[in-house]
């Protein structure tokens, strides 16, 4: 689909300067630009490369002054990264505007869907599940019986929802991710074997969530397992039954949040965390990347580091003198060796 340097300042309420009528079809970095694409200068780093770029059209902030003659098309915006973001929404909205039901995909005649559905070939759709209107289920993506999927919300390929999940309006969920699934539940017996508790609860996702490629998140034992509204979870994430994930909090890849553990709203946590279970995190805790959390976090707003973790402060000394322990061994090498000798 090709738009015009028109049509893209409408959208984005920006002034042209050159040819209104270019044509652009698609996207490209600054450095990389060919003919037919648009593309965006935010960083000044990247200044010289307006120059000599090759994009069709260039959008740049009402500061940028040119120092000398640029072919493309210029669009004139008051933040070129804010409105380049907003150009690749629209851009995802068109690329996943699907619709309609394959012949080879499955839904249940007790489930309904609103308008605009999309269901790709070999798609599961249970009894009794309720769709909203423009979602997207790609091929071979499971939705169990008794599920809710919200307005507006696209489900990736081969992701997998068990019986009555609940995902709200305008999420997305990608490839391989399962929902829903037994939580980690076994009672030791007296012979040494264990006994699987049964997971009769449920996980809800609020609106605009996210959920990264092959995360899982588990059905609560009892109640519900909640994402809450805004949540962005990456890749490679396991969340155990009846963990609570509150407002606009984002987690990176390969973290594990152990069952029943209270995660705050606006919380910032890095890759390959570790939180140990019946926690409770404040609101607006940040967690650096490969931290360990065995006991609850009740300061909000602080910045924890280490396993186990500590004040970010003091994990920097803790480090510092670390890297000094061999100098340190020496010392005391040397000193015992002098007071070996004054005592002979």
């Amino acid at each position: 689909m090709e738009f015009s340097a028109e049509q893209i300042a409408g959208l984005l309420g920006g002034t042209i300067e050159g040819d209104p009528n270019v044509l652009v079809s698609n996207l490209s970095k600054i450095e990389e630009g060919t003919n037919g694409t648009l593309s965006f200068l935010a960083n000044p780093k990247y200044t010289p490369y307006i120059y000599t770029t090759e994009a069709t059209i260039v959008i740049v902030s009402d500061g940028f002054v040119a120092e000398k003659p640029v072919k493309s098309t210029l669009i004139r915006v008051p933040d070129a990264y804010s409105a380049f973001a907003q150009l690749l929404e629209i851009y995802q909205k068109f690329k996943h505007n699907k619709s309609g039901v394959s012949s080879l995909a499955f839904i249940s005649s007790t489930a309904s869907y609103g308008e605009d559905f999309y269901a790709g070939e070999f798609a599961s759709i249970g009894d009794r599940v309720s769709i909203g209107n423009n979602v997207k289920v790609y091929p071979q993506v499971y939705i169990g019986d008794d599920c809710v999927v919200g307005d507006d919300t696209i489900v990736f390929p081969g992701a997998k929802l068990y019986a009555g999940t609940i995902v709200g309006k305008s999420c997305t969920i990608h490839a391989g991710v399962v929902i829903g699934s037994d939580g980690f539940g076994f009672a030791p017996q007296a012979d040494n074997q264990y006994k699987k508790v049964p997971q009769t609860g449920n996980v809800i996702l609020e609106d605009y969530v996210e959920i990264g490629a092959n995360t899982t998140i588990d059905r609560a034992t009892l109640g519900s397992t909640i994402i809450r509204k805004g949540v962005k979870l990456d890749n490679l994430i396991q969340v155990a039954h009846n963990v609570e994930i509150g407002n606009n909090t984002v987690i990176a890849a390969l973290t594990g949040v152990s069952g029943s553990t209270k995660i705050g709203k606006n919380c910032m946590i890095g890759g390959q965390v570790g939180l140990a279970g019946h926690l409770t995190i404040a609101d607006g805790v940040k967690l650096a990347a490969q931290s360990g959390v065995a006991s609850s976090l009740k300061e909000e707003n602080q910045i924890w580091m280490g396993s186990p973790v500590v004040p970010i402060a003091e994990a920097k000394r803790t480090f510092i003198h670390m890297r000094r322990l061999d100098q340190l061994s020496k010392r005391v090498q040397e000193l015992e060796n002098k007071l070996t000798k004054l005592s002979q």
